[in-house]
């Protein structure tokens, strides 16, 4: 389907909105890699960089930066051409992953997607090729007879040079501002977010931050799901994990192991059992302990709890309203999978009762296996045991006064699956043997005990149910 036309457009800022810090190093070291600066690194340039990466823009940082601007005469425009191939190929893969998803967006919107920023031009339009970007608004510096004069041709595209420089754009692509988005973390960059529809503040410093927040602007930051906050550039779900360890939990003993089969980097699918509400804290200490923060897909019972829920939507959980045939959870968590992080689901969709709740063979839902047909990311089965005992289903809330005699919570993960799978959608039946493979995966992580056929007593059915009563009929329930 052809993106429909809209008249509008979204201008992107380069550093700390589309990548996450500056650029400067990166085209710097392209810039001596090419022999156009040829004075040494020094400790001032890195920790100039670092101040920015930490704060933002500063009005003597950009001074600095607009004082540049007569050092470079004299420069090889070729060479600077080269460099910034070369910075390109560095910073490409660098754009947030969550940025990439957003720009997609504009375009199937029939937005045109613009990169509005004040470094060089030479240096940023091979990185908006690279990432096919409708154009470029950037700083031209002025070049006669193949070399840099020192001078800007146009305008100093920041502040309200940037708002202008966006302005002649629009009026020479009839674009309608009334119509378009600007994304940007500066305060200097307040012209130009005032004079669109929709500003958005990325990753925004801290005096941008009050101002979005006092106009109800949209606050993002790209490297994360939308809705997830961040402070000094930690996410709740981090912050967590820091601090997640087993001992701190004297109601449980934890064996865990296998952590080490989960892929440091890049997408993956955790798969696990589901046997207690405390599952999903075990399964946090395991991904605390293989150093991955991971994306629950949860049931909107929790998610839309007063004060837990916002809790757990600050964490990125992705809601699933089970039942509704919604593809929402599933096209969030392939968009999660798309940026490389984790997404944890558990393929029962809920705690098994009565007597399912014994039996030896795990039973899955498709979701699992169409998440992993559309993103192509590797399944890690992880297998639990004995959360039940933490936190029977017919409790209200863990059992934290049992210290003296805390149950055994066993988590074992798994080696990535290796399902074959090479197209993106499957019958029904075909992904049905794709779940019964990863459910029996989940299995053979769990203890020798959970292969035993066994006849459940009253009180082990009664656990298994909210209510704490067993139905008349548990065929039924």
């Amino acid at each position: 389907m052809a993106p429909r036309a809209t008249g509008g457009a979204a201008f992107f800022d380069l550093d700390r909105t589309l990548l996450l810090g500056a650029s400067g190093p990166v085209m710097s070291a392209a810039l001596r890699d090419a022999g156009v600066i040829t004075s040494a690194k020094t400790p001032i340039e890195d920790a100039l960089f670092g101040v920015f990466d930490l704060v933002g823009e500063t009005r003597p940082s950009m001074m600095l930066a607009r004082l540049g601007v007569r050092f470079s005469k004299g420069w090889d425009a070729d060479a600077v051409a080269r460099a910034g191939q070369q910075a390109a190929e560095t910073l490409a893969p660098q754009i947030q992953p969550y940025a990439r998803q957003l720009i997609e967006w504009h375009r199937l919107e029939g937005r045109q997607v613009v990169m509005a920023t004040t470094s060089p031009m030479t240096m940023c339009r091979p990185l908006a090729e690279l990432l096919g970007l409708d154009d470029v608004i950037a700083t031209s510096y002025g070049v006669k007879r193949g070399k840099y004069d020192g001078t800007v041709d146009g305008h100093y595209v920041w502040g309200p040079g940037k708002r202008d420089a966006v302005n002649e754009w629009c009026a020479a692509n009839d674009i309608d501002l009334d119509l378009s988005y600007a994304y940007s973390d500066s305060r200097y960059d307040l012209p130009l977010l005032r004079s669109v529809a929709n500003p958005v503040a990325v990753n925004p410093d801290p005096r941008l931050l009050v101002i979005a927040s006092g106009l109800q602007w949209p606050v993002l930051h790209l490297d994360v799901p939308a809705g997830v906050p961040k402070v000094g550039g930690v996410e709740p779900v981090e912050a967590i994990m820091s601090v997640l360890r087993p001992e701190l939990t004297p109601y449980a003993r934890f064996d865990i192991n296998g952590t080490d089969h989960i892929p440091e980097t890049g997408p993956v699918i955790i798969a696990a059992n589901h046997r207690s509400y405390f599952d999903p804290l075990a399964i946090a200490f395991a991904l605390a302990q293989a150093g991955r923060p991971g994306r629950f897909l949860a049931k909107k019972e929790v998610v839309d709890a007063p004060v837990i829920g916002q809790v757990v939507k600050s964490m990125g959980t992705i809601r699933v309203d089970r039942g509704s045939g919604s593809s929402e959870p599933l096209d969030a968590a392939v968009a999660a999978l798309e940026a490389g992080e984790v997404v944890v689901i558990l393929p029962e969709g809920t705690i098994p009762r009565g007597e399912s709740f014994f039996s030896p063979v795990l039973e899955g839902k498709l979701g699992v296996a169409k998440l992993a047909r559309l993103t192509g990311a590797p399944v890690v089965p992880l297998g639990l045991w004995g959360t039940e005992e933490v936190w029977p289903r017919n409790a209200k809330l863990p059992q934290i006064w049992n210290i003296t005699n805390p149950p055994k919570v066993t988590i074992r993960v798994g080696p990535p699956l290796a399902l074959g799978l090479k197209k993106k959608s499957a019958s029904t039946k075909a992904n049905a043997r794709v779940v019964k493979d990863i459910m029996a995966a989940i299995a053979d992580q769990l203890p020798d005990e959970s292969r035993e056929q066994i006849d459940p007593t009253e009180e082990q059915l009664r656990r298994t149910y909210p209510s704490g009563s067993v139905p008349e009929q548990a065929g039924d329930a």
